[in-house]
């Protein structure tokens, strides 16, 4: 038998999120499972390298980059109805695929659910998938939702 008592969904707070949290507050709700919310705060000096030299970055701290995350948390919380969901909110820091398998091997999480931008093609080259790196590399099932997503007719 199935049993789901962790649940992971990674958040950019995207319309394609919005769909994997509906999915994952459903399983969660029929396997009175903990669902946990991550969103990964990216090294800005990654993307902007020239920001990081001798004299010191002008790059906002942690704090300055979680608390609007937080935020957020509690804004979907809100308008997905989920209060009564036991729901465990995490930010981290790192690069997305890495800290999304990272807390799934920590937090012993039994299914991740994840949106998927659809990416084709050339865009799917130069920027990858990662929901298909999690894929690869979760220590666990991966559920990807795509957007829009099917509808579930119930009778």
């Amino acid at each position: 038998m199935i049993d789901l008592r962790r649940i992971l969904v990674p958040t950019d707070f995207s319309p394609y999120s919005e769909v994997a949290l509906t999915y994952a507050a459903a399983f969660a709700e029929k396997f009175h499972a903990d669902l946990y919310l991550l969103h990964v705060v990216q090294d800005l000096a990654l993307f902007v390298p020239d920001l990081v030299g001798a004299a010191p970055p002008l790059l906002p701290t942690l704090e300055q980059l979680t608390t609007p995350v937080r935020e957020a948390f509690e804004r979907i919380i809100a308008e997905h109805h989920l209060q009564h969901l036991a729901i465990r909110p995490e930010v981290r820091e790192g690069t997305p695929v890495a800290e999304i398998v990272r807390l799934a091997r920590e937090q012993e999480i039994d299914l991740i659910v994840m949106g998927t931008h659809g990416h084709t093609g050339l865009a799917h080259v130069l920027l990858g998938s990662v929901a298909e790196k999690v894929v690869r590399q979760a220590p666990c099932p991966v559920l990807t939702v795509h957007h829009p997503e099917h509808e579930f007719v119930r009778p």
